[in-house]
């Protein structure tokens, strides 16, 4: 996911991705082994997204939306839930029924997710932020993306100070294992 915009356009456009992402997964027969590649791929970059989000949107929605602090904390609830899922799924094969009814209640809570984000949450971060502010905060999204963990990680803390602290680490676990796992045995 990358777009180099300001946050909102950075953020609609991972969302766009995880649509595709979805529609990639439903388009697969129901047992096919390319769903749990997709869904592995659907599992990375929706971590990636949410933890930019909490390490720099959110925070930002707290200080300077009205009411903003019930928004955040809506959307966190939102980003828990998903995680939940997710942890669930990494355990599911595609033969597994529940593999399907999993990753279509996740893409339920996504839609609405992001209806919610694009039609009344990001228009408000847009009338409350300078241009150049909400650059800046493209640029940490961007970057905090890079360091997020591609596993989710539905312990770890989603709120600042502790997130800043502990999700770097879980992050680069994440992509040693990442690689490991997609280093061929000798």
């Amino acid at each position: 996911m990358e777009s180099g915009g300001d946050v909102i356009a950075e953020l609609v456009a991972d969302h766009r991705e995880l649509e595709d992402l979805f529609s990639q997964i439903e388009l697969q027969p129901v047992d096919h082994p390319r769903r749990r590649v997709l869904a592995d791929r659907l599992t990375a970059e929706l971590v990636r997204h949410t933890v930019a989000e909490e390490l720099h949107l959110y925070p930002a929605v707290r200080k300077h939306v009205p009411h903003g602090a019930a928004m955040a904390d809506k959307e966190l609830a939102d980003h828990a839930r998903a995680e939940r899922m997710l942890k669930a799924l990494e355990d599911l094969s595609v033969n597994d029924p529940r593999f399907n009814d999993t990753i279509a209640k996740l893409k339920f809570d996504v839609a609405s997710h992001v209806r919610e984000e694009e039609h009344e949450l990001f228009p408000k971060l847009a009338a409350t932020l300078p241009p150049e502010t909400l650059d800046e905060l493209g640029r940490l999204v961007r970057r905090a993306r890079e360091t997020a963990p591609t596993r989710p990680h539905p312990l770890l803390p989603n709120t600042p100070p502790t997130n800043r602290l502990l999700i770097p680490g879980a992050g680069l676990v994440d992509r040693v294992r990442d690689l490991l796992r997609a280093t061929p045995s000798s």
